[in-house]
């Protein structure tokens, strides 16, 4: 995870492997979105490389993302408790999208 200062706070970002099977479909992107609701912060994400960031609380482009298993997401957040949203969420694509998120 890196830090990135700004003057209007500090942008904490992170990557990770996409390692589900699929890839992000239904299922993993609702899970995404429910995690990075939970968080004050503005979080987005986008696969590794792509022009556009991704609003980590809407489904719809969660899903529209098409990210395909292997490929690397970035993600990046602004906030309060930022550092710990993107920690979560790495945590979360990292363990495959577990039932059980603690």
């Amino acid at each position: 995870m890196t830090m990135l200062d700004k003057a209007d706070g500090q942008i904490f970002s992170g990557n990770v492997r996409l390692v589900h099977a699929v890839g992000m479909h239904a299922r993993p992107a609702v899970k995404l979105t429910k995690l990075a609701k939970k968080f004050q912060a503005q979080i987005s994400v986008r696969v590794e490389g792509a022009a556009e960031w991704i609003n980590a609380k809407s489904v719809a482009k969660i899903m529209a993302m098409r990210a395909a298993h292997g490929s690397t997401i970035e993600i990046k957040a602004a906030g309060s408790d930022a550092e710990a949203a993107v920690a979560a969420v790495v945590k979360l694509i990292e363990t495959d999208f577990p039932d059980e998120v603690s």
